[in-house]
């Protein structure tokens, strides 16, 4: 009787025996699961973009090799945007061969030696060159002088990192604070069908958005109001040549 009433009642008994298995599981969880997520979510320059509705099996699959050469920095967007049949506006619609094994990856050369914005170098090379499905970690671009400069001028052109050839104007038709907001809402920056140089720009058939010298750029989401050209800084971070 006295060592019952030490330990408590049966009842009692099952409630910390229940209570233990719960925080045993919960532990056994978070080291197989939560931890991993969330060193993945934190490590710098690392980050999900959120997925389209489009399927993904072919997307995973596709440009494996070239991909997994990217390394740490980047993340896979993981998304395909809608096949080129269905773009309207003014895209101009390039070909795989844009993308084909050149001097340095997809590009003849590296992305330049002093890029704008203060952008991370061996960042912007991995994703200029040697990458078809991963992006610079989003809000990436907050992290740069991208605002103020664009704050300050009124209206910048972006250039290629490797080449320096123009490739979009913003904002076009609308107000900085317009461009600076949608960038916000999507966490890259957003430009639309006026604002793309399209001598310079090429969007593939699945949406990827490369320069005509085989620089990915990042890629088009169309939304109800139309092309959405969702663009790594990284990438257009170039001095004009």
């Amino acid at each position: 009787t006295s060592s019952l009433s030490q330990r408590g009642p049966p009842w009692l008994l099952w409630l910390r025996a229940l209570t233990a298995m719960a925080r045993l599981s919960w532990t056994l969880f978070s080291l197989l699961f939560v931890c991993p997520v969330w060193a993945l979510r934190t490590a710098p320059g690392m980050h999900l973009r959120r997925p389209a509705s489009a399927p993904s099996p072919s997307w995973t699959s596709r440009r494996h090799a070239l991909a997994s050469a990217v390394g740490a920095g980047v993340l896979s967007t993981a998304t395909q945007a809608a096949q080129a049949k269905s773009f309207g506006g003014a895209v101009v619609l390039g070909t795989e061969d844009l993308m084909r094994s050149k001097g340095h990856g997809t590009t003849e050369k590296p992305v330049q030696e002093k890029l704008l914005y203060g952008v991370d170098r061996d960042l912007a090379d991995r994703i200029c060159s040697y990458n078809r499905r991963f992006a610079e970690r989003a809000w990436y671009y907050t992290t740069t002088s991208l605002a103020q400069d664009l704050t300050a001028s009124g209206k910048l052109t972006f250039h290629d990192s490797v080449t320096g050839k123009a490739l979009f104007k913003a904002p076009v038709d609308r107000t900085v604070s317009d461009f600076l907001n949608e960038s916000m809402l999507h966490g890259w920056p957003s430009f639309r069908d006026n604002e793309v140089v399209w001598e310079n720009v090429r969007i593939l058939e699945d949406g990827e958005c490369v320069s005509v010298d085989g620089t990915h750029l990042g890629h088009n989401l169309p939304d109800r109001t139309g092309n959405r050209y969702c663009i790594n800084l990284v990438s257009v971070a170039g001095r004009p040549v």
